[in-house]
């Protein structure tokens, strides 16, 4: 597996090698020794997630706070996505900067996704399966979400605003200076 940086630091993008022939392939997608030797510490996933979308289906941006706040380790088992993560963390440098990758099942990329960081993803082909690991339960009292236009994000969802499917509680998520629901940047929100 090679680990790499982004240009948002905590962010990191996976990519398992995969051995392939005439019979097919073979992956490891997840490995937690060498996944926790590169960051350092450990990580304790204890819920997979997996959703079935069609092409311009838009999920996000969302995020959990403390003490529910999970981070992600998510991939694309079919078909492909552009996947948005966005620091959260007031006082970081990188406070309201942005990470995007296109995932597939094809590159078998991988993207983990902090705690401190909400995360969306647009759906850019029919049928995609995409499927993520999280570090904490899923807690109604804490979900929270941004609005996925938010011109100060700057994000390039690749796909016209009109082509795009969301959900109805995703209409109407706060811009990310209207809200106060953010994190502490510095703090460790793992201990």
């Amino acid at each position: 597996m090679q680990f790499t940086r982004t240009k948002i630091h905590d962010v990191v993008i996976i990519e398992p090698k995969v051995h392939g022939d005439h019979r097919g392939y073979f992956v490891e997608t997840f490995r937690a020794d060498k996944l926790e030797s590169f960051l350092g510490f450990k990580l304790n996933f204890g819920q997979d997630n997996e959703s079935k979308s069609s092409k311009g289906v838009l999920r996000g941006l969302h995020y959990q706070l403390p003490p529910f706040a999970q981070t992600k380790l998510v991939r694309v088992i079919q078909g492909k996505v552009l996947d948005v993560a966005v620091d959260i963390r007031k006082e970081s440098p990188t406070f309201g900067q942005h990470v995007s990758i296109e995932l597939s099942a094809d590159n078998k990329k991988q993207i983990l996704i902090p705690r401190g960081f909400a995360h969306g993803f647009v759906v850019l082909e029919d049928d995609t399966i995409f499927a993520y690991k999280v570090d904490n339960y899923y807690s109604p009292e804490c979900d929270r979400g941004i609005a996925f236009d938010d011109d100060s994000l700057n994000i390039d969802w690749i796909l016209k605003k009109e082509e795009l499917k969301l959900s109805e509680k995703d209409t109407k998520q706060a811009k990310l200076n209207e809200t106060n629901d953010l994190f502490e940047f510095g703090v460790n929100y793992y201990a």
